[in-house]
């Protein structure tokens, strides 16, 4: 049981409550308190036969995830999460219960569900959706231990430097966009938004809105290429960037998480 810090500065009594119920149903519980990134890998490279579950929120489970990926060993065994933090919304999409409780339960005697990624070529995860928002955003996701008020701020900032609309009408952004080689949008096409999720196919729904006048365009693919200058993107609840360009590839069937039966 991996404790996310977070989840304990901001809801220990919730963390009580799941690690009460999870001790009192499990026949052998391990509970890891990191105070540092590398102290959840550590812990997870040390996990032996044993589950990982992870107390935390979206951040939390993403990390997780992404680390078992980079490790080789995500498909070993199903990931659990009971959610408790300011942002769930991924987990629940999956779904994992929102109440602390519910969630905790199924820990004990949930089903396993099989799940697909997106993973792009510099080793980053995309657990629901993506999108490329337009403007520039100075906002960027860091590669180390947010605190959690460091996590506040960075909220903040993200919330006042979200792209502002211009008389009326976001801002335009030129992007060359492939899904499986086919053509989407060019440089020569301002876009509004690219936006790619996980369907329940395993495959990639693309969607591209482009300016005035002219209807999205949809498509379906294995692999997704975008390439522009400079441009930033949120994958789940982080933003990223800015790059010149990035390819996510579906990888089926990735990986398990515990979800009530």
């Amino acid at each position: 049981m991996v404790i996310d810090p977070a989840a304990r500065a901001v809801d220990g009594e919730s963390v009580r409550i799941a690690k009460d119920v999870l001790c009192a149903g499990a026949s052998s519980v391990k509970i890891v308190l990191p105070e540092s990134a590398e102290e959840v890998e550590r812990a997870l490279a040390h996990r032996g036969r044993r589950h990982p579950v992870v107390l935390g929120d979206d951040s939390a489970l993403l990390r997780t995830v992404r680390t078992l990926h980079r490790d080789r060993t995500l498909h070993e065994m199903p990931v659990a999460l009971v959610p408790i933090g300011p942002r769930s919304a991924v987990a629940r999409a999956l779904g994992v219960p929102g109440q602390v409780l519910a969630a905790a339960r199924a820990v004990l005697d949930g089903a396993e569900r099989e799940l697909d990624l997106l993973v792009d070529e510099a080793g980053g995860i995309v657990l629901g959706a993506l999108s490329i928002p337009c403007g520039t955003p100075v906002s960027r996701t860091a590669a180390h231990w947010w605190t959690p008020v460091e996590k506040t701020a960075r909220s903040l900032v993200r919330t006042l430097t979200a792209p502002i609309p211009v008389n009326g009408h976001p801002p335009r952004q030129r992007l060359r966009v492939e899904a499986d080689g086919v053509l989407l949008a060019d440089l020569d096409q301002p876009v509004h938004e690219v936006s790619v999720r996980i369907s329940p196919e395993g495959m990639a729904e693309v969607l591209v809105r482009h300016t005035e006048g002219a209807g999205p365009v949809r498509a379906t693919a294995r692999s997704i290429t975008v390439s522009g200058r400079d441009f930033r993107y949120r994958a789940d609840s982080a933003i990223t960037g800015p790059v010149r360009t990035r390819t996510w590839t579906v990888e089926p069937s990735a990986w398990r998480l515990t979800v009530p039966r």
